[in-house]
C-alpha cells in the first residue's frame, strides 16, 4: 500500500529576529536624520526664551514690562508680548542662570512631546490590535522631526506645554464629563491668547460647564496678574494687545494665517479689514460648525484638531511653532486609512486617498515652510504661483483639512459585531 503523501511544513514570514533587526533600522534611519533637520534651527539659539527672560529682568529692575524692546534684523524690533498672567510665570525662571532654565524647558518641551503623542497614538494602536512599543518610537521620533516641533525646541517656546494643558482638558476631562473639565483651556488661555478658540469651540460642542469653567479660570489668572501687576495689566489689555506690529511683520513667511497670506499679497500696504474680517467669519464659523459635527459623532480629537487649524487661520499671527495641530490631522487621517473598507472599489479609491493625504500633510509639516528656505529680511509681494503656494504651504494645507478631514465614528461596545473604530463615510 503506497504512503500517505506528506504535507510540507507550513511556510510563515513570522522572523521576531529579522523584524526587529528591520525595526531597528528604520528607527536608527529616522533618527539620523533629525540632526540634519535641526541643523538650520541651531541660529535660534533660544532666542525667544532669552527676550522672555531679558524681559523679565528689565521687568524686575523696576521698568514697564511691556517697555521693553531688543532689535531683530528680520523683524525689526521684538517686545514682551505675553498676558501679564505668563509673565507671573516666567518671572521665577529669570533668577536661574540661563544655561538651567533653557534645559528646564527643553526638557519640558520633550516629555510633552512624549506624552501628547503617546495620548494620540495608543487609542489608534489598540483599537487596531498593534503592539505598541515601535510604533510610539516611531510617532515619538516623526513628531520630533515636525517643523513645529523643531521651532518650538529650538526657539525655546512654550507651545507643548500648552498643547499639554489643551490636550488633557478634551481628550479626557471633557468627554469624561470631569469637575475639572475646561481648567485645562482657561490656564493655557490666561497664558497664550491663542488657546481662547478652544473656548470657543467648547460652547459650539454645548459643553456649557467646561466653557465656564475655563472662562473663569482665564478671567481669575487674569485677575491675579491685574493685582499683582497693575499698570502691566491695564496696557496689555487696553493698548498693547491690539497692536500687532509688537508682535513682528504680518507678511514673514512664518506667519501662516490668513493674514499672513493677505499681507504677502498686499505687503508694503497692509491688507483691507473688512475682506479679511469676513474671511475670518467664515472660516470660524464653517469651522467650528464641522468641529461640533466631529464631537457629537464622538471623535473628540477631530473637533480639537479642527479647532486649533481654525485658530491658526484666524489669529492676525501664527508662527510656525503654534501649529501643532497638524500633528493630530496626520493620526486622524492614519486611523481613518487603517478603517476604510478594503472590499470595494470605492473603499480602496477612499484609502488611497486618506493615505495620500496623511503622507502628503507629513511632508509638508516636516520639510516646513521656514526651515530650509532663504525668503529674505525685505518684505517682497508675492506674485508667483509657485512662491504663493510655498510661502503659504500651512495656510492652504489647513483650508485643505479643514474641508476634508474625516470624521471617525466611535468603537462599538465590545462584544459586538464589527466592533473597530469605523469611519464616518461623509466628512461630517
Amino acid at each position: 500500500m503506497p504512503a500517505e503523501p506528506v504535507a510540507p511544513p507550513a511556510v510563515t514570514d513570522d522572523d521576531p529576529g529579522g523584524r526587529t533587526a528591520r525595526r531597528l533600522v528604520a528607527v536608527v534611519a529616522i533618527a539620523a536624520v533629525l540632526p540634519v533637520l535641526y541643523w538650520p534651527g541651531r541660529v535660534h539659539n533660544f532666542f525667544d526664551l532669552k527676550i522672555y527672560m531679558r524681559a523679565m529682568d528689565w521687568w524686575a529692575a523696576g521698568h514697564p514690562l511691556y517697555d521693553y524692546v531688543q532689535p531683530d534684523r528680520v523683524q525689526g524690533a521684538l517686545y514682551f508680548t505675553y498676558p501679564p498672567f505668563a509673565a507671573l510665570l516666567l518671572r521665577p525662571f529669570a533668577l536661574l542662570p540661563l544655561g538651567v532654565t533653557v534645559a528646564i524647558f527643553t526638557v519640558l518641551t520633550l516629555l510633552g512631546v512624549v506624552l501628547t503623542t503617546w495620548w494620540l497614538v495608543r487609542p489608534v494602536l489598540d483599537r487596531h490590535d498593534l503592539h505598541r512599543g515601535f510604533p510610539l518610537v516611531v510617532a515619538v521620533l516623526l513628531v520630533l522631526a515636525v517643523e513645529s516641533t523643531r521651532e518650538t525646541l529650538t526657539f525655546g517656546q512654550i507651545n507643548m506645554l500648552l498643547v499639554v494643558l489643551i490636550l488633557a482638558d478634551l481628550l479626557f476631562a471633557v468627554p469624561g464629563g470631569r469637575r475639572w473639565a475646561g481648567l485645562g483651556v482657561g490656564l493655557a488661555t490666561a497664558v497664550k491668547l491663542f488657546p481662547g478658540i478652544f473656548i470657543l469651540y467648547l460652547l459650539a460642542t454645548r459643553r456649557w460647564r467646561a466653557a465656564l469653567l475655563a472662562s473663569a479660570t482665564a478671567a481669575l489668572a487674569t485677575l491675579l496678574a491685574a493685582a499683582v501687576a497693575p499698570a502691566d495689566s491695564w496696557r496689555f489689555w487696553t493698548h498693547e494687545l491690539w497692536a500687532t506690529d509688537r508682535v513682528g511683520r504680518t507678511d514673514y513667511t512664518g506667519n501662516q494665517s490668513l493674514f499672513g497670506l493677505l499681507s504677502r499679497l498686499t505687503v508694503p500696504e497692509k491688507p483691507a479689514q473688512v475682506p479679511w474680517l469676513l474671511l475670518v467669519l467664515a472660516v470660524t464659523g464653517y469651522g467650528l460648525w464641522r468641529a461640533a459635527r466631529a464631537a457629537r459623532a464622538g471623535d473628540a480629537l477631530a473637533g480639537l484638531t479642527l479647532t486649533g487649524l481654525v485658530g491658526g487661520l484666524v489669529s492676525p499671527i501664527t508662527w510656525t511653532h503654534h501649529l501643532y495641530w497638524f500633528i493630530p490631522a496626520v493620526v486622524v487621517l492614519v486611523d481613518a486609512t487603517l478603517d476604510s473598507g478594503r472590499d470595494t472599489p470605492a473603499g480602496v479609491r477612499r484609502r488611497r486617498w486618506l493615505l495620500t493625504l496623511a503622507v502628503g500633510t507629513t511632508f509638508v509639516i516636516i520639510y516646513g515652510v521656514v526651515t530650509f528656505e532663504d525668503w529674505g529680511i525685505t518684505p517682497v509681494r508675492t506674485d508667483d504661483p509657485g512662491e504663493f503656494v510655498a510661502r503659504n504651504a500651512y495656510v492652504l494645507l489647513s483650508l485643505l483639512l479643514l474641508v476634508v478631514l474625516p470624521t471617525r465614528r466611535p468603537a462599538r461596545a465590545p462584544g459586538t459585531p464589527g466592533n473597530v473604530h469605523q469611519l464616518d463615510r461623509s466628512r461630517d
